[in-house]
């Protein structure tokens, strides 16, 4: 079965080749949403599916693109590992292969790292068909190392990822969720205090005034961080951090956006700024998380708005994403800098000379 969706690929790429038409590939279509129009003959990678190999005392999973992320994490959890950056799901249909090109972590990748972090080795296929092994299975394997992280976030713009090795860890043995009240200023200030010490975090959310932390760890360390940090102890705050990861949250306005739920009247933007940046003030609602790092702001998606939100993050020294919006002519992405726009295009052309695959996905 997985050797006959492998021809299938390698026919539909190579007929797309021949003919100069472009591909969409796509997994569960839960992020079709993200990124600019989609274009091309879809090629559904969901045939491809299944784990390859699972090593828990290596701490490393070789899976199929089209595996279910909901399969992946269900073996893990049998073992008691997770995938650490905690990849936003957007409903059950959800593939590895679409966490991997989407590059989108959740509330953990402050203090966990994110998904490329944890990318050892792929297997993509090139548009003639051929199979390329970049990286392995192991931390210590470089050959080929960086370009198994390039894959994270290229939104299948370099070609078809068929395989992924990716590190996972252990489930922390204890975790805690603080709340206190607080306004954006001083929220900020203190979370980069304790970002500076050596405090169990795992998450933060501001949110109106209120400041949540997650703490995980050893039991010792957890309960030390409790009793410095104060607050009120939030039980079963797992539904919370699950909504911050899925936005499922009611702040976001949307029941889950991978299935199909109705947009919200503003456009979602993701600023990704310095934790040390202070509060900016764009209007409409903020939600604060990775300690900072990771700004959400409703706003409208017209070009002014588009040219003020991203000229406050590039003066604050990070870069604003229309993360989520039915107008997308003011640009998803933030515009990259000559330099980098010309290594961007020299990088597609490099893998893609043809633009076959997910073309004018990102820029």
């Amino acid at each position: 079965m997985q050797v006959q969706a492998i021809e299938q690929f390698r026919d539909q790429i190579r007929a797309a080749f021949a003919l100069r038409t472009p591909l969409r590939i796509r997994g569960g279509g839960t992020k079709d949403w993200y990124g600019q129009a989609l274009i091309g003959e879809v090629l559904d990678t969901r045939a491809y599916s299944g784990i390859v190999d699972y090593e828990p005392t290596e701490l490393v999973i070789t899976a199929r693109c089209g595996t279910p992320l909901a399969e992946i994490e269900a073996a893990l959890a049998e073992r008691n590992q997770f995938l650490a950056f905690e990849p936003p799901r957007f409903g059950p249909a959800s593939t590895i292969g679409g966490v991997i090109a989407s590059g989108l972590s959740g509330p953990r990748r402050a203090n966990s790292g994110a998904v490329r972090d944890f990318v050892l080795g792929t297997r993509i296929m090139d548009l003639q068909g051929e199979v390329l092994r970049f990286g392995g299975q192991v931390m210590k394997n470089v050959a080929g190392y960086d370009v198994s992280r390039l894959m994270a976030g290229s939104l299948g713009t370099l070609g078809l990822m068929l395989e992924h090795s990716i590190k996972v860890l252990p489930r922390p043995l204890c975790e805690a969720t603080l709340r206190m009240e607080m306004s954006e200023q001083d929220a900020l200030r203190r979370l980069n205090e304790w970002g500076g010490q050596p405090l169990p975090l795992s998450g933060s959310c501001w949110l109106d005034g209120e400041l949540t932390l997650r703490l995980s760890g050893a039991q010792a360390a957890v309960d030390a961080a409790v009793r410095m940090l104060g607050g009120q102890r939030v039980d079963d705050a797992g539904a919370f951090w699950d909504s911050l990861r899925d936005q499922t949250h009611a702040w976001f306005g949307v029941a889950c956006v991978g299935d199909g739920g109705a947009a919200p009247s503003d456009a979602l933007w993701r600023l990704s700024l310095p934790s040390t940046a202070p509060a900016l003030a764009l209007g409409g609602g903020q939600l604060i998380e990775w300690g900072g790092a990771q700004r959400w702001l409703k706003a409208a998606a017209d070009s002014g708005t588009a040219q003020r939100i991203r000229s406050a993050a590039a003066a604050a020294g990070g870069h604003a994403t229309l993360y989520r919006g039915a107008d997308k002519s003011a640009g998803v992405f933030h515009p990259l800098a000559p330099a980098l726009a010309a290594i961007n295009s020299r990088m597609k052309d490099a893998f893609d000379p043809s633009h076959i695959f997910n073309p004018g996905r990102m820029y």
